[in-house]
């Protein structure tokens, strides 16, 4: 892996040279795990001009979770307890020369930016903006491994708890149940707060669990995911506890499938991101739903839940090959209760086999 990460420094430093910086800090964790293999507690990277650093402020976790740093990187660790990594990488680049310098100003706070330029007031700062997680848009095999390692974990965890008996328990002992299978199953943690969902509750997103019981009759809407590695994907289910389902029910679920298969269908190199929304969006505004949709239909997924692309209707871009996103359409109906399904998929071009879903605990609507 020391190559990958030395690559993609490479690129990085590229771009920062056609910029007009020889230098870069980078600060934002999941930009410095990309970059370095590892991203401590409040440790930065500096790309400098004759090495590049990972300073940190402490030991290094040893906990293959966190990720282990690039051997080819040298490690600097404070000397002192409580000070600033970023503050200490820009006095090292002053120490060597350094006059320039870009830095993620879209992460670093207004205390943090006064402190590097009371430190080394002669440095030029420019703004590095969102120069690595363009870079991390498209994934290479080794990450989206690590997301279908993912998925198959959430699909089991899910799997297993639909199994089980439901009615009469909450909305917080299932997620909390659903968070530990996940562990279980090998997953570092769950990629981000798991949301249950049930009766009145159901299809809302990122809906928090509450106390509510299942009850017999009850949409029951499910979103989790699983981190694997740092990588983090995820899934979303919706099913009727209980007894078959009523006509409104099966017919608005009808709606939401059909909308969620034309946004997987939409995906493919060359697309554009409005373009996918439209193709999901478009199925529920005919069917006179346009008022309350979530504001995306789906986004990219890798070292952070919601990254780059954001598949929107305002959004500006075209999907490449190798760009894992979700879809995940779905509609709430106040007082009653809705449907949400969603999946992770990996862009692939038709010659491929088309979109790769990673994803694939039945989308039928189940009595359960």
């Amino acid at each position: 892996m020391s190559e990958v990460y030395a690559s993609r420094r490479t690129r990085l430093r590229e771009r920062c040279n056609a910029s007009g910086s020889a230098t870069a800090l980078i600060s934002r964790p999941a930009n410095v795990r990309y970059l370095a293999g590892a991203a401590p507690h409040g440790a930065v990277l500096l790309l400098g001009r004759r090495e590049d650093l990972l300073v940190c402020a402490g030991p290094l976790d040893d906990r293959p979770s966190e990720g282990r740093p690039d051997e080819a990187l040298r490690v600097h660790q404070l000397r002192s307890p409580g000070g600033d990594p970023a503050v200490a990488a820009a006095d090292l680049l002053v120490g060597e020369g350094g006059d320039s310098l870009a830095v993620e100003e879209h992460h670093l706070t207004v205390a943090r930016h006064r402190e590097l330029r009371s430190v080394a007031p002669g440095l030029r700062l420019a703004d590095l903006g969102g120069a690595v997680e363009q870079l991390r848009v498209v994934k290479d095999e080794e990450e989206i491994s690590c997301l279908r390692i993912g998925a198959e974990i959430a699909d089991q965890a899910l799997g297993e708890l639909l199994e089980s008996i439901l009615v009469g328990r909450t909305e917080r002992h299932l997620a909390l149940e659903l968070e530990r299978r996940l562990v279980d199953h090998g997953a570092d943690g769950p990629a981000f707060l798991t949301s249950v969902a049930t009766g009145p509750n159901a299809g809302r997103r990122g809906h928090r669990p509450t106390d509510r019981r299942v009850e017999e009759g009850d949409f029951l809407s499910v979103c989790l995911g699983a981190s694997y590695r740092g990588y983090r994907c995820e899934i979303g289910r919706t099913f009727v506890i209980g007894t078959s389902p009523a006509d409104w029910q099966i017919e608005l679920y009808d709606l939401v499938f059909a909308a969620q298969r034309a946004g997987r269908e939409a995906l493919a190199p060359g697309a554009a991101y409005r373009d996918v929304d439209r193709a999901a969006r478009q199925i529920l505004d005919s069917a006179g739903h346009s008022e309350g949709l979530p504001a995306l239909t789906g986004h990219g997924v890798g070292l952070e839940i919601e990254e780059d692309p954001q598949l929107t209707p305002a959004a500006m871009g075209k999907l490449d090959a190798c760009v894992p996103v979700t879809v995940e359409p779905g509609v709430h109906l106040p007082g009653r209760g809705g449907v949400r399904i969603d999946d992770t998929l990996v862009v692939r071009p038709e010659a491929d086999g088309g979109p790769e879903l990673l994803t694939i605990t039945t989308k039928e609507l189940l009595a359960l």
